[in-house]
């Protein structure tokens, strides 16, 4: 009898034991959340550093979760028209869009900051001020109105000044000219100069030129304008891109989504936002060397390389002052984004003119 009553104590443990492992177990296999995203962006497939910076993202996002979270990634005009993402982001139709912010400047004028602004900061200086200064808290203020959480996307600048069928002597050859251009702000500094501007998705800019819709046009830079085919449409190709020096995209998420997601997968999207700026940026330099170094050679001749004239720079750095100035008084937001943005850049200056500045001095010399 007591053989027995130790051989079912002993077993009743085992038991125990195997089941409190299973129990320990299962949570792991089966209580996790699984996460399905739908992502829509404003780029046409062909420019494989913005639209691969989407994938990327959702790349890490599903490697770092395991599995448990998985972002669906579709280029503008795939299951709905470019421009119409932010809509469908901010309703909860999609849970995600990547674009550039200034697109949105009708709904509210801020936005314009939180992508560049003509004579602006770098786009290395705009990620400082996203994550170190107040951008990423006015960025949100903005957005929180239409149900979005945006986060910071790659830059892709310095940019060029863009594609022009005659030549830019002076300011007065601004005058009747029709320029694509992304930019609402440097849209507008067209306009003071006597230009008139349109906003094209990067698909269609090489048929408008084609249709004799525009006379000039400015997307991003070499790789992306050469993917465009936009070298077989204009001859001069200018430089600075004044209206956009930082340029930076922006990966925006439906706000009930996001506030939904377990801490550790919204901890992963952020972090794999944080990582597709980094390798978007790199990726997009070390794309234009190679492009740079094929207009100057595979299509010399046919393709000129163009500095504006520093009276035209000048002029259009005017402009754009008054220009900013009445964007900013157009709203509170705007107004509070502005000041925050020109504080932040005048802090900047002296230590970028010191540390770079001066050192991209001497190697010209």
């Amino acid at each position: 009898m007591n053989d027995r009553r130790r051989f079912l104590a002993k077993a009743g443990r085992t038991m125990a034991a195997a089941a409190a492992v299973a129990h320990a177990e299962t949570p792991n296999v089966i209580a996790q959340p699984r996460v399905q995203w739908r992502m829509s962006t404003t780029w046409t497939p062909a420019l494989d550093v913005t639209q691969g910076a989407a994938e990327r993202l959702a790349k890490v996002v599903e490697e770092m979760s395991d599995g448990r979270f998985r972002i669906e990634v579709f280029p503008g005009g795939q299951i709905m028209a470019p421009f119409e993402c932010f809509e469908a982001t901010s309703n909860g139709t999609i849970e995600a869009f990547m674009g550039a912010a200034y697109y949105w400047t009708a709904r509210e004028p801020a936005v314009e900051w939180f992508a560049t602004i003509p004579f602006g900061l770098d786009p290395q200086a705009m990620a400082v001020w996203y994550y170190y200064g107040d951008g990423l808290k006015l960025w949100e203020e903005t957005y929180a109105p239409f149900n979005l959480v945006p986060r910071l996307g790659p830059g892709f600048a310095p940019q060029m000044g863009g594609w022009f069928r005659r030549k830019i002597n002076t300011i007065a050859d601004f005058k009747g000219l029709k320029m694509r251009m992304g930019t609402g702000l440097g849209g507008r500094v067209i306009s003071r100069a006597g230009g008139t501007t349109v906003l094209t998705p990067a698909a269609e800019i090489y048929r408008a030129f084609e249709r004799g819709v525009i006379d000039a046009a400015e997307w991003v830079g070499p790789h992306d304008d050469l993917t465009l085919g936009l070298q077989n449409a204009a001859r001069y190709y200018y430089f600075p891109g004044w209206h956009e020096p930082g340029t930076v995209a922006e990966f925006v998420f439906n706000k009930k989504a996001y506030d939904v997601l377990p801490a550790d997968l919204k901890r992963i999207l952020d972090l794999a936002a944080s990582a597709a700026q980094v390798h978007g940026f790199m990726d997009y330099q070390a794309k234009n060397v190679i492009a740079t170094e094929r207009l100057r050679t595979e299509y010399k001749g046919k393709v000129e390389l163009v500095q504006f004239p520093a009276p035209v720079l000048r002029d259009l750095k005017k402009m754009a002052t008054e220009v900013i100035h009445a964007q900013a008084e157009s709203s509170p937001m705007a107004r509070k984004v502005h000041a925050s943005f020109t504080k932040f850049q005048g802090r900047l200056g002296p230590w970028d003119s010191i540390a770079q500045g001066a050192y991209h001095q001497f190697l010209k010399a």
